[in-house]
């Protein structure tokens, strides 16, 4: 089974809310800064997420991916 992968580049995001729309189990809006959080992440850079989901949440992240208008969440498969 492949593993895949959720990335998120949290510098630049502008807080729209369509990823927790599509996928609120992986997505929150930050009280801080009103910034997406990808929720159960780890960080491996410096403002960058990463997380595995499983195949079943692969299409809401897609459509989050898709319709993210600041292009910073990354879904891949390996």
């Amino acid at each position: 089974m492949s593993k895949i992968k959720l990335v998120h580049y949290r510098d630049k995001c502008i807080g729209c809310n369509s990823c927790v729309e599509y996928s609120p189990e992986n997505w929150d809006i930050s009280d801080k800064d009103g910034k997406s959080n990808l929720i159960g992440s780890k960080e491996t850079k410096k403002g960058v997420f990463v997380k595995e989901i499983s195949e079943l949440e692969l299409e809401e992240n897609k459509l989050a991916e898709r319709d993210c208008p600041s292009r910073i969440i990354q879904v891949t498969k390996s």
